[in-house]
């Protein structure tokens, strides 16, 4: 019989990982649609802010552009689509399907003063990138006073003579 030395971290570290098990597959169960076996998909965004620029980044693999669709209404980006299954489900059923597919919509408030018709998205190898333009920042605006005139009058003038 071999001596194990008791190492505290490591059993933490088990027993973190059988608690994302668990909650993956309580939170992660299939959905039954269609006959086939469905996983909720929901695709990896980054949104990162450049000087002129808010870019939104999404992993979209497996579809093209014609499977996405990217709306703006209300200062509400709304980027949405459909990952169709590449199996068929046959009689003999399957020995194993990891990858998830079926619809999702993602969202996000814009800040105010964005331009909508600035937005652009290109798409290249499954990679969706949306480019929003920051809105110009309100300056104060200066405004100048005007030197007041002061009309001379006199009291002491003689009246005019017709």
């Amino acid at each position: 019989m071999a001596i194990v030395r008791w190492e505290p971290l490591r059993e933490l570290t088990t027993l973190q990982n059988e608690m994302n098990r668990l909650f993956g597959t309580v939170f992660d169960t299939p959905v039954q649609g269609n006959g086939a076996t469905m996983r909720r998909w929901m695709p990896a965004m980054d949104l990162v802010e450049t000087d002129d620029h808010f870019v939104l980044t999404a992993d979209l693999p497996g579809m093209s552009e014609q499977d996405v669709n990217i709306e703006i209404e209300d200062r509400v980006l709304t980027v949405s689509g459909e990952r169709k299954a590449t199996h068929e489900v046959s009689k003999d059923g399957f020995h194993r399907v990891e990858r998830a597919f079926g619809s999702f919509s993602r969202s996000l408030t814009l800040p105010e003063g964005i331009d909508t018709d600035a937005v652009e998205a290109s798409f290249d190898r499954g990679v969706l990138e949306v480019r929003i333009p920051k809105p110009e920042e309100r300056k104060p605006r200066r405004i100048a006073i005007a030197p007041k005139t002061i009309e001379a009058t006199s009291t002491d003038a003689e009246p005019a003579k017709a």
